[in-house]
């Protein structure tokens, strides 16, 4: 029990109780884990706080459920785990967070001090394996430290480049009692490090020079909240614009500017256009693989602008002809202010005529059980203010070409680590940061199963999900690549047992449809859409959908396979 010494005016405290006043002084109102012995004293402490906890039905859901409302917020997002497994079930989440640059706090109970090194009960080495996906970690040693740990991991993990810290901290210290004068301050983000006057002015020289400027942007936009800034930047310069995976949203796909994605399945005629720019501005990118094919032949005709506030990425793949280690948002607006508007309307012209006759072509998909209609007929049913989360294979890729996202944090998705099973546990964290908004889960028959206890979860709480199931009875995307590249030896792709998804979804108090079950398909999708709480939708698709156009692994983005031959 924390009390004040009235003698002396000091604070006392136990760690765990510690840790929870930072959190609530954080401004953090929900945390999501599992609780276990080494982490009880912790959950003792939040029993009088007035953060939520959320109960999920396995750490890795936890630690989804937190990105899920960082991503949608840029709060950072915290969960719990106790020692041993739970700790390393939480381990794919936060990598899943270092790789796409998501703000997560996770904290983890341990052995106590006199058994560490031991191989007691549940003990794992948290420290040594959180050490190389994560920003900065913490074994905290004494109850006081945790006055400057949890500060500083807030700091950490919005500053600069955000990404996730871990704190693994032995039972004995949550238990430890100890007196101080004061509440320490606020771990706030340090300053964002701004643009030079001569990368300024050199970035507005090559801007003037060139004819063919095209603009890629990336995550690092979302991060900096200049979303608005880049759309006017482009068209006061009338820069076409392509978005890595991670940049949908950050400018509207309805923008005439806009060219949609990138790379390994993105439209033809936007890896042409790359082809032929004379500039390149890569804002808040990283040249991920899957966007750039084979480096060597990445834009060959093209100067390189790189602005990213991470300087271990720049030049990392693609080397620059200008870098600008700054905020990517004071970056451009200091550019708009110093070089007059420009037209380019050649340019321009070259772009819509390439856009217009190699664009991607949906004509062949005409009925709900095919997914680029199905996401279509979704995007009209639903609006900007949906939040559009999916899983990993086919189903992410179909969706990532052809949903027509409108605004930042529109957008949820496993970009760098590609981790089947995000997705309904970072819908729920979508739905629970903004219950105002849906949360539109799109998965296929093989990701859903990776942590589809969490459906519980979300009928506990009530959330506004709606969960698609894509389902072709296999691995899709695994087998895709079996077929292109294997020689069409499919083997350990099909789920020979199949699931009864409604079935399930109902035995764990969801609603549940399947779209071939009644005479008009539309009317049980727009029912599915309307439903209060929690509801899961199956459609069957053709194991032989496949999604085009796709850039082998190694080759240039020039050689796309448009079909399967």
């Amino acid at each position: 029990m924390n009390t004040e010494d009235r003698k002396t005016g000091r604070l006392q405290y136990k760690g765990a109780e510690i840790i929870v006043k930072l959190l609530e002084r954080h401004g953090i109102t929900r945390v999501s884990g599992i609780p276990g012995g080494a982490s009880l004293p912790i959950y003792d402490a939040l029993q009088t706080s007035s953060i939520e906890h959320v109960l999920t039905r396995h750490e890795q859901g936890a630690g989804f459920i937190a990105q899920g409302m960082a991503r949608v917020t840029g709060v950072p997002g915290v969960c719990l785990a106790c020692s041993g497994p739970g700790a390393t079930n939480l381990v794919t989440a936060v990598a899943d967070a270092h790789l796409d640059s998501i703000p997560l706090i996770a904290i983890t109970g341990q052995v106590t001090t006199n058994l560490i090194g031991t191989d007691a009960f549940q003990e794992t080495d948290t420290y040594g394996v959180m050490l190389p996906i994560t920003k900065h970690n913490w074994l905290v040693r004494s109850a006081e430290e945790l006055l400057d740990v949890i500060p500083e991991a807030f700091r950490i993990a919005t500053s600069g480049r955000p990404g996730p810290v871990s704190i693994d901290v032995p039972k004995d210290v949550q238990q430890q009692m100890v007196e101080f004068d004061k509440w320490p301050d606020l771990g706030y983000a340090d300053p964002l490090p701004q643009p030079h006057a001569d990368d300024i002015e050199k970035m507005c020289e090559m801007l003037a020079q060139a004819s063919h400027p095209l603009l890629m942007i990336g995550g690092g936009i979302t991060h900096s909240g200049c979303a608005q800034d880049l759309v006017k930047f482009a068209e006061q310069h009338n820069i076409p614009t392509v978005a890595s995976f991670m940049g949908l949203g950050c400018m509207p796909s309805t923008h005439p500017l806009f060219l949609g994605m990138l790379g390994m399945h993105g439209a033809r005629y936007t890896n042409m256009v790359l082809e032929e720019c004379d500039l390149l501005i890569g804002a808040g990118v990283r040249f991920d693989d899957r966007a750039t094919g084979k480096v060597s032949q990445f834009c060959p005709q093209a100067s390189v602008i790189h602005i990213d506030i991470d300087e271990s990425e720049i030049g990392k793949i693609k080397a620059p002809s200008l870098a600008i280690k700054a905020d990517v948002g004071a970056t451009i607006r200091e550019c708009m202010k110093k070089i007059s508007p420009m037209k380019r309307q050649d340019w321009y012209d070259r772009v819509a005529y390439l856009k217009q006759h190699f664009g991607l072509d949906f004509s062949q998909s005409h009925t709900l059980f095919q997914p680029y209609k199905l996401l279509q007929t979704l995007a009209d049913l639903t609006d900007k203010q949906t939040h559009v989360v999916t899983d990993v294979g086919q189903h992410q890729m179909w969706t990532s070409q052809v949903f027509p996202f409108q605004r930042d944090r529109q957008w949820i998705s496993s970009g760098g680590l590609g981790t089947m099973g995000f997705g309904l546990p970072a819908a729920i964290g979508a739905a629970l940061a903004e219950p105002d908004r849906m949360a539109l889960c799109i998965s296929g028959d093989g990701s859903i199963m990776m942590n589809i206890q969490e459906l519980a979860t979300a009928v506990e709480h009530n959330l506004n999900i709606k969960i698609i199931i894509m389902n072709n009875h296999n691995l899709g995307l695994v087998r895709q690549q079996q077929s292109l590249f294997y020689g069409a030896r499919h083997h350990a792709v099909k789920n020979n047992s199949s699931t009864n998804f409604v079935a399930l979804a109902k035995a764990m108090g969801a609603q549940g449809y399947d779209l071939a079950e009644g005479d008009d398909p539309m009317q049980i999708l727009k029912q599915v859409l309307n439903e209060e709480g929690p509801c899961v939708l199956n459609v069957t698709i053709s194991e032989n959908e496949m999604v085009f156009p796709m850039v082998a692994p190694g080759a240039s983005n020039s050689e796309m396979i448009l079909e399967y031959a």
